[in-house]
């Protein structure tokens, strides 16, 4: 079959490659669209360590039941589904506790470390186990689908937050996560959602999908001014989507006494934390990993409008175009939000 082959750093080839080895409870899916995740940029020259080449990377995707293993009986071919982006063990201590995302053996699809090798979904067929695949409705289209993945971050993320209705939500990055977490910070009952960015064409998106305001952290006190927009308190809660000094720091200093703080973004391995602000005030600090088996509930929020993902794809791309369209989103490119390759067009 046909796949993009990431085969040395910062050199992706479309070449045939072998087809991928089904178990008795696994699945075998025609891809019908595959996102570009950040993280496939960063993999592409080899920055995270996390994609050793050679590699078919892709993780968030949907497609079509081709085929599946013995021990499977309720997916017939033709199925339309979609399926998680990490492959946990479900025989560790966390996974039997309901904890699948912190799954001691778990593996991401298109992902090669030290540890392991488990090849992606930009391809034309991926083998999963059927633990981790879910049904479609007709109505939700294949490239919206390939988002699931990237929605159950947000949901997830909103999920672990203690917001009820009547809270102000602060969402610190109005990037692809950021842009969901909007959305998902709403539908888990917070009244008003803050967006803050440096980029206007993000702080318009925001808008459109459901930001209440908008702050240019850089032409403003941002801090300040949600203090000043609910009568000297801060915001009831924050999502930090981009994971850095600063913008943690944004969001810490932007709750009231009492707030919470979760982070979502990891692109520092370490950041400096305000000690003082965080203990004086008694703010909560919430990390969030992935998801964990939001994704019923994510399709469902997709399918009936509550979080809009068509708005984030920019650009929808044949397989063999996707070495050029890596050069350019690491290059970096500024008018794409999310680039979805389809590997069953040219």
């Amino acid at each position: 079959m046909k796949a993009l082959l990431l085969t040395e750093y910062e050199k992706m080839e479309v070449t045939d490659v072998d087809e991928p080895e089904m178990g008795a409870d696994d699945v075998l899916v025609q891809v019908e669209a595959c996102g570009i995740c950040g993280s496939d940029i960063h993999g592409f020259d080899g920055s995270t360590g996390r994609r050793i080449p050679p590699l078919v990377m892709g993780h968030e995707a949907a497609g079509i039941v081709v085929d599946s293993g013995v021990n499977v009986t309720d997916m017939p071919k033709g199925t339309r589904v979609t399926f998680d982006s990490m492959v946990s063990c479900g025989k560790c201590h966390f996974c039997r506790q309901g904890s699948g995302n912190l799954c001691d053996n778990r593996m991401v699809l298109g992902v090669s470390c030290e540890d392991y090798r488990r090849h992606g979904a930009f391809a034309e067929r991926i083998s999963v186990p059927r633990r981790i695949v879910y049904t479609l409705p007709d109505s939700l289209p294949f490239e919206h689908a390939a988002l699931v993945e990237a929605v159950s971050v947000a949901v997830h993320a909103a999920a672990v937050t203690p917001v009820k209705l009547g809270d102000t939500a602060v969402v610190v990055g109005a990037g692809m996560i950021g842009l969901l977490a909007i959305q998902a910070i709403r539908a888990a009952g917070a009244t008003r959602v803050i967006a803050v960015d440096l980029n206007d064409k993000r702080l318009a998106v925001a808008k459109e999908l459901g930001a209440d305001d908008v702050l240019r952290a850089d032409h403003c006190d941002v801090p300040a001014k949600i203090r000043e927009m609910t009568n000297g308190r801060g915001a009831d809660v924050a999502l930090e989507v981009v994971g850095a000094t600063p913008t943690i720091k944004t969001a810490i200093e932007s709750v009231r006494k009492g707030g919470c703080v979760t982070l979502v973004g990891n692109v520092a391995p370490t950041i400096e934390l305000p000690l003082q602000s965080v203990v004086t005030r008694e703010i909560r600090l919430q990390g969030t990993c992935g998801c964990n088996g939001e994704y019923p509930q994510c399709i469902d929020l997709m399918n009936r409008g509550i979080i809009n993902v068509a708005p984030l794809i920019t650009s929808m791309i044949g397989l063999s175009d996707g070495p050029k369209w890596f050069e350019r989103l690491h290059a970096g490119d500024p008018d794409q939000m999310k680039v979805v390759i389809q590997p069953q067009k040219a």
